[in-house]
C-alpha cells in the first residue's frame, strides 16, 4: 500500500513539474518576448481601460511599418500573440487578411482600415490588437497595441525587441527555393 502511494505522488509530482514546464519554461526568445508583452499589456492596462473575458479581442497581423504588408514573421508574431491572449482566458478572433490592416493618410497617421472595423463590429469585439515592426541594425522592434473599438484609443501597448537571428532572417526573407 506504501509503494502504491509513493508510486501515486511520483506520477501527481512529475504530472504537475510537466505541466509547469509547458506554461512557464520557453526556451525560444520569440516565443519567450511575445508571451511576455501580453503578459505586461494585461497587466498594466491604460488609465480607466479594462478588458472583459467574455468579449472578443480581434488579432491582427503585424505588418512592416515601412510598407503596411505582413510577412511570416509578422503572421507568426500574431499567431503567438492570440496564442497567450487565449492561455489568459481572453475570446480571441482572428484575422487572416491579404490586405493591409491600416490605411496610411497624407499626414503618415495610421488608421484602423474599414474593413477591420467591420470585422470587429461583426464579432463585437472590444479591442482589436494591432502591431508593427521595424528593421534596424540587426535587431527587429516590435510595436504592439490593443485599441479600443468604442472609442478607438489604446487600452495597453507594448514595445519590444528581437535579435536579427538565422530564425527570424528565415521569416522575414523567403528564398526562391522554399
Amino acid at each position: 500500500m506504501t509503494r502504491l502511494f509513493l508510486f501515486c505522488l511520483a506520477l501527481l509530482c512529475a504530472g504537475c513539474a510537466l505541466f509547469q514546464t509547458r506554461v512557464e519554461d520557453f526556451s525560444d526568445p520569440i516565443v519567450r518576448s511575445n508571451y511576455r508583452a501580453v503578459d505586461r499589456m494585461l497587466q498594466a492596462p491604460a488609465v480607466g481601460q479594462t478588458l472583459n473575458k467574455r468579449r472578443p479581442i480581434v488579432v491582427a497581423s503585424l505588418v512592416n511599418i515601412d510598407d503596411l504588408n505582413s510577412s511570416r514573421l509578422g503572421r507568426m508574431l500574431s499567431e503567438q500573440l492570440a496564442t497567450r491572449l487565449t492561455q489568459n482566458g481572453y475570446q480571441v478572433v482572428e484575422l487572416k487578411m491579404r490586405d493591409s490592416i491600416f490605411v496610411k493618410q497624407s499626414q503618415g497617421e495610421l488608421l484602423l482600415s474599414r474593413e477591420i472595423k467591420d470585422i470587429t463590429l461583426t464579432h463585437q469585439a472590444q479591442a482589436v490588437l494591432v502591431g508593427t515592426y521595424a528593421i534596424a541594425n540587426g535587431r527587429v522592434y516590435i510595436t504592439v497595441k490593443l485599441v479600443g473599438m468604442k472609442d478607438n484609443t489604446a487600452i495597453a501597448a507594448e514595445d519590444y525587441v528581437l535579435p536579427m537571428d538565422s530564425n527570424v532572417r528565415s521569416l522575414l526573407w523567403v528564398t526562391s527555393n522554399r
